[in-house]
């Protein structure tokens, strides 16, 4: 509110519910921004922040308490937890929110909400300032600008406090725990949605209620498309598996790739790229610490992986020229990482003023440089069908970073070892 400035407000909803089936809902999960203000975890809300206001700076909609509703769907907090358990300095109930917040943009200049997210939400929004707008000539005055609210509580969101890191180091333990168990049982035979119940189950049992987003499980040629989900396909003797999964703990996102051999011995092929990969993987981390631009961990990599691709006659030609014109994207063709936070691919610039930003201590970022080998003419068929990923959630700290995900063996030693176990 204090960079909101006098004169404005903020309107700030939660997610809608969302219809899976006919009348089955999908889990509900709140929209990130709203939770991030409110910690108000329940559907049907809506936050309003409207700085020097005599009653009130902080005004929530959200559902009252109902003892037949809640017999059936679960506990309220109800308009008098919202403000002893969620701090709102008052508290209406959802379904007077067209009554009574056109009310609350009167005499403001200027509205803080992000169009194009809720449609059905725009237009209630863009009908309450008509509503003030038609009282002109009663004297009062309607606001006359939107300003989206991501510039300045997306940029808040990427520098993560003490309570966040600590629930984020929670999210990676939890997911480093779930690769360590694929590891252990994968053998040839089963079923790449097998594997996924296992990670599933570890991050259930360990409080994660939710995977972070849908599961990559990817065996054989699978291993090469990059956001492969279906998970369907038998895990072959002689094949690489992809698992990219990360949990989600107090709605804070953990995202790791590991890429191990199925029967838990890497193929000389295998061994190549993957040694490769992990030489980018651990590079590109160590560029992640104060004083670096963002892009210095991808370039690191790229240099390291076409360096590579030359060395082994996957590509051919002058390394500065392999990388100028970008020859590497054929096998790499993502970028090496994205910062991480309650949304998987989190909130924030990546450029100031046109340029690549310095990392700061509170960030977190992803790394994850991958090589991908499709069958395709002029590519030996020795190296077809292997993908691999290796996907590290690393923090920013004033002396240099730390690895979330540090607990899930990269080395072929440790993986073929922890399989073998």
């Amino acid at each position: 509110m204090d960079m909101m400035g006098d004169q404005s407000v903020a309107i700030i909803p939660t997610a809608p519910v969302t219809i899976r089936n006919r009348d089955v809902e999908f889990a509900f999960r709140p929209d990130s921004d709203f939770y991030y203000l409110t910690g108000y975890s329940e559907p049907e809300a809506v936050a309003v922040l409207i700085p020097d206001r005599h009653h009130g700076e902080y005004v929530l909609f959200c559902r009252e308490r109902d003892e037949k509703m809640e017999t059936w769907n679960g506990r309220r907090a109800g308009l008098e937890g919202a403000c002893s358990l969620y701090g709102a300095n008052d508290a209406f109930p959802i379904e007077d929110m067209d009554d009574i917040l056109p009310g609350l943009l009167e005499d403001r200049d200027r509205i803080y909400y992000t169009m194009g997210n809720n449609a059905p939400f725009d237009h209630r929004v863009l009908g309450w300032v008509n509503q003030v707008r038609k009282r002109i000539r009663t004297g009062v005055k309607s606001p006359d600008e939107f300003i989206t609210l991501n510039h300045l509580l997306h940029e808040m969101r990427l520098f993560k406090n003490r309570d966040e890191i600590s629930l984020m180091r929670k999210a990676a333990k939890i997911a480093a725990n779930a690769h360590k168990r694929a590891m252990r049982v994968c053998q040839p035979g089963m079923m790449e949605y097998q594997i996924e119940a296992e990670i599933l189950h570890e991050f259930m049992r360990n409080g994660a209620r939710s995977a972070a987003y849908p599961s990559i499980v990817g065996s054989g040629a699978n291993s090469c498309i990059l956001h492969y989900t279906e998970n369907t396909d038998e895990l072959k003797d002689g094949d690489i598996l992809l698992i990219d999964a990360g949990a989600e703990y107090g709605n804070y996102a953990s995202d790791i790739s590991r890429t191990f051999p199925v029967n838990g011995h890497y193929s000389r092929e295998q061994r190549q790229i993957y040694e490769l990969v992990l030489e980018a993987n651990l590079a590109a981390i160590d560029q992640v610490k104060p004083g670096k631009h963002w892009n210095d961990p991808h370039d690191t990599a790229v240099h390291i992986l076409t360096e590579g691709l030359l060395s082994l006659g996957i590509l051919k030609g002058k390394l500065s020229t392999l990388i100028k014109e970008q020859e590497y994207k054929k096998y790499f063709m993502h970028r090496t990482g994205h910062w991480l936070g309650m949304d998987v691919h989190d909130v924030g610039d990546y450029k100031l003023e046109g340029a690549w930003r310095k990392l700061e201590p509170g960030m977190v970022t992803t790394v994850e440089p991958g090589l991908y080998f499709q069958p395709h003419k002029g590519l030996s068929s020795k190296w077809w069908n292997i993908g691999v990923r290796i996907e590290d959630d690393v923090l920013v700290k004033r002396d240099g970073n730390e690895v979330f995900t540090r607990d899930v063996p990269k080395s072929v030693d440790e993986i073929e070892a922890l399989m073998a176990g």
